[in-house]
């Protein structure tokens, strides 16, 4: 098998955590405009962005399959025949990873993929957000409301949730690891439904600190 890996270093670094197969050729690229790439049996691009030019150049590159990192957009937005998965920071380097396919033979292929990684594949609807990144978004959006509300101090309220839960990281330090602009991407979207989702102006405030305007995201 040949795997082909879009990715960061930090992404990398995720991925590989529990260590790669030695029997297994994978290739990692810093970005899927790179020529000469050889075939491969699977192409897996960490730093997906839903446009069309990025989405012909991957069909270019593998007859067989093609696995996305997108987190808010479905399949039917990017296309049907990808496989996509969560690897938002802090989540690739899971056992378990999040993934949603449309075409059940492709199924077995991913995980053998994943094996390569010492990771297993956890199957989800093909939802925005998937399960894991909707829920903790969730709870981030809540801690800054219990922010806005003078409940606590971030450090205290990081502290609490860690102590309660077991969660490796308390909101806002999950906050920055995974990047606010993700989380208010996929808040954002799923507020477009439910407007439980709706982000918090404590968390609208922080982020436009440091990011573009948001009338600017996209998934």
């Amino acid at each position: 098998m040949k795997i082909i890996v879009s990715c960061t270093d930090a992404q990398k670094e995720e991925l590989t955590i529990k260590g790669v197969l030695p029997e297994v050729e994978v290739i990692y690229i810093k970005n899927n405009k790179e020529q000469n790439l050889p075939p491969a049996d699977a192409f897996m691009d960490l730093q997906f962005e839903n446009a069309p030019e990025q989405i012909r150049l991957l069909e270019e590159m593998s007859e067989r399959l093609i696995i996305v990192n997108s987190v808010t957009s479905t399949l039917p937005e990017i296309r049907s025949s990808f496989i996509r998965i969560n690897a938002w920071p802090t989540f690739l380097s899971s056992d378990l990873i999040e993934a949603a396919t449309l075409d059940n033979e492709k199924k077995i292929l991913a995980q053998e993929v994943f094996k390569v990684f010492n990771k297993k594949i956890e199957w989800v609807p093909d939802v925005p957000g998937f399960i894991t990144p909707r829920i903790i978004s969730m709870i981030i959006n809540e801690a800054f409301f219990a922010l806005s509300e003078c409940v606590s101090t971030k450090e205290e309220i990081d502290t609490a949730m860690k102590l309660g839960t077991n969660y490796p990281y308390g909101p806002f330090e999950w906050a920055q690891k995974i990047g606010l602009n993700h989380i208010m991407i996929l808040l954002n979207h799923l507020s477009k439904h439910q407007s439980r989702y709706t982000p918090c102006s404590k968390l609208l405030e922080e982020f436009q600190e440091t990011h573009l305007p948001v009338s600017n995201l996209t998934p």
